[in-house]
């Protein structure tokens, strides 16, 4: 097993915080003037939040993106997700993260959010992680992006050239695509999106990490 690499998304995967989160962003947004806003997030190109300002932001003004306003659109979250109650972790994603660090299991992170709210739904569900392992969508907009930089992150913080195996954890039908675009394992977590996850090919779905655990080690 320490030859294997396990990629986690965190919103819906780890943490319970998809739709809070959603509003975080639709207000966010809100507050950078951008009102026009594409709500239907799930049939985006992209589903993160670096494409999700720059589309919403050429759609209303018709004009290239400013630089720094990702990193007022990244404060901002923070600040809207601050007015919710805790997040919630997934059930057994606590439990799975400590034995996969006591059993020196390799395992990263690759979201689609930014940096300081993937901390924060981290850190609020008492997660384990490292700022090393973590991949956003802050430097790359496509999921195959920063799953290959979350990839590359964990060779250099586990001192690895390469994994025999690597294993994609996540709950949306854009994790699945962007596994088998990068031939990688999948592994679908929640019963939402389990339909759709099976009948584009997913083998294994999960009701959630406690079970994933049970059954895979």
């Amino acid at each position: 097993m320490k030859n294997n690499l396990f990629i986690f998304d965190i919103d819906g995967t780890l943490t319970d915080s998809v739709p809070m989160y959603l509003i975080s962003v639709t207000k966010s947004l809100l507050s950078l003037g951008i009102t026009d806003i594409d709500t239907d997030y799930n049939n985006y190109k992209h589903h993160t939040d670096s494409y999700a300002l720059r589309y919403n932001y050429e759609r209303n003004f018709e004009s290239e993106m400013p630089k720094g306003l990702l990193e007022d659109f990244e404060n901002n979250l923070v600040e809207e997700m601050q007015k919710f109650d805790r997040v919630k972790e997934i059930q057994g994603a606590r439990e799975l993260l400590s034995f996969l660090k006591t059993e020196e299991i390799p395992f990263c992170f690759a979201t689609g959010a930014l940096p300081k709210p993937s901390m924060l739904k981290l850190g609020q569900c008492d997660l384990w992680y490292d700022e090393k392992v973590l991949a956003t969508s802050k430097t790359h907009e496509s999921r195959e992006g920063f799953v290959l930089d979350a990839i590359e992150r964990a060779k250099t913080f586990y001192q690895m050239d390469k994994f025999d195996r690597i294993v994609s954890l996540g709950d949306g039908l854009w994790d699945l695509k962007t596994a088998q675009n990068l031939s990688l394992e999948f592994i679908g977590i929640g019963d939402r999106n389990k339909p759709q996850l099976l009948g584009h090919g997913a083998e294994h779905c999960f009701t959630n990490l406690e079970a994933f655990h049970k059954y895979f080690f």
